[in-house]
């Protein structure tokens, strides 16, 4: 008896992996430790005796010695410092964690380039092309046409079910991806904000020590009130100064990530139109 040819069912893809970590540095730690670097260099560098009249922090600091009269500003100085400090340090976490997200190559003439293999119908080069960009947008683009490549071959799903695959497919990935490349901008974007805010609190204690001080010598001294108010808008400089860093830093690496979203948003939709034209 002649057995019957059976088509083997398609295998379901593997769920896509988001390959790369991306935010290795855990806050956890690496905010402790800024703040005990900069705690640190305010006491052993800025505090150092030679930046003061006889080495002693009471006589003030010595005139037109910047390190002493930033370290009159007081304990928020620190504070303020390790605020610095993040907002240096995960900016260049971010750029390597977006660089390396964009892959080798320009992300650019990879769009391009998968776009033109798209038009030829050429999926296996397509893949190639991935495996040599790699990055968030290679993995997403490989998963992609892999589901494509998949769907070729299933003759139990009509084209309408396809297409809703291959949307989700790239969807899902998608998904996993974009916590790497969105990953401690948070931190970021929130001390854009609070190094102000820090910042005036450190210049309203300094306010109140200088004209407390005021007060308590019983006469005017226009000079004593000068240096206290000095030493006040100390926090408010280092603060302002932080949080305009933040701003641009955040607003920088934020329109990265939103510039790899448009061009892996722009590889999908050439992925699902190429799939209806030709499937």
């Amino acid at each position: 008896m002649e057995k019957k040819a059976t088509t083997p069912a398609p295998k379901a893809a593997a769920a896509p992996k988001a390959k790369g970590k991306g935010g290795v540095l855990n806050p956890a730690w690496v905010i402790p430790l800024l703040f005990i670097i900069a705690l640190a260099i305010y006491m052993f560098v800025l505090g150092a005796p030679e930046h003061f009249i006889d080495g002693d922090h009471e006589k003030g600091p010595k005139p037109g010695d910047y390190y002493g009269i930033v370290y009159k500003g007081g304990p928020i100085v620190p504070i303020l410092m390790t605020c610095f400090l993040i907002v240096l340090v995960y900016t260049i976490e971010r750029l390597i964690t977006l660089g390396k997200a964009s892959g080798t190559s320009n992300v650019d003439a990879f769009v391009r380039k998968i776009r033109s293999l798209l038009d030829r119908n050429q999926i296996d080069e397509a893949i190639k092309e991935c495996d040599k960009q790699k990055g968030s947008v290679g993995n997403v683009i490989r998963t992609g046409l892999e589901k494509y490549k998949l769907l070729t071959t299933d003759t139990v799903l009509d084209k309408e079910q396809k297409m809703a695959a291959l949307s989700k497919e790239i969807e899902e990935a998608t998904t996993l991806e974009m916590p790497m490349l969105q990953k401690n901008l948070t931190i970021i974007a929130t001390l854009a904000s609070a190094s102000t805010l820090i910042a005036l609190l450190g210049t309203v204690i300094g306010m109140i020590k200088a004209f407390a001080a005021l007060g308590a010598s019983g006469s005017p001294d226009s000079a004593a009130l000068a240096t206290g108010i000095s030493e006040a808008l100390i926090n408010t400089g280092l603060g302002i100064g932080t949080a305009a860093i933040a701003t641009i830093s955040y607003a920088y690496l934020n329109s990265k990530v939103d510039d790899l979203t448009y061009s892996i948003d722009e590889i999908s939709m050439s992925i699902q139109q190429n799939f209806a034209a030709h499937y």
